[in-house]
């Protein structure tokens, strides 16, 4: 007598599956780096009267060596393409928005930082200074 064989179906377990790419998507979120500026060397100045600032767009760092950085980025930006890399960012958005946060280190000379200013104020936006609240 002669059996026939039943055909053995396997079928995935898509339920973990979804798991595993949920896991891996949550660990690829985590691990990215999103504007890191530990490697950036720089002090605030301090004084009185600190006032705080909503968010701005557009960030500027000088750090103590005197190298000019936009948005946080990893590589140091000249003087001569500073104010259109600004004008960039900032696009066309509308006089509240166009707040560009100065991070200067507290040993940096006026003749480093006066042509940053005067860069920003030729794309257009307006200089804020990030210091540090001085406690008596």
């Amino acid at each position: 007598m002669k059996f026939k064989r039943r055909k053995l179906e396997i079928t995935p377990p898509y339920v973990s599956m979804a798991d595993i790419a949920f896991n891996l998507v949550l660990f690829f979120l985590i691990m990215a780096k999103t504007q890191d500026n530990s490697d950036l060397e720089w002090e605030p100045a301090k004084d009185t009267g600190a006032k705080t600032i909503q968010n701005a767009k557009v960030s500027i760092t000088v750090d103590k060596h005197g190298k000019t950085y936009l948005n946080n980025s990893r590589e140091p930006v000249g003087q001569r393409d500073l104010a259109d890399r600004v004008t960039q960012e900032l696009g066309d958005k509308p006089p509240p928005d166009r707040i560009v946060l100065l991070k200067i280190h507290k040993d940096t000379l006026a003749s480093t930082f006066q042509p940053i200013m005067e860069a920003v104020s030729q794309a257009g936006g307006e200089v804020v200074h990030v210091i540090e609240e001085e406690r008596p």
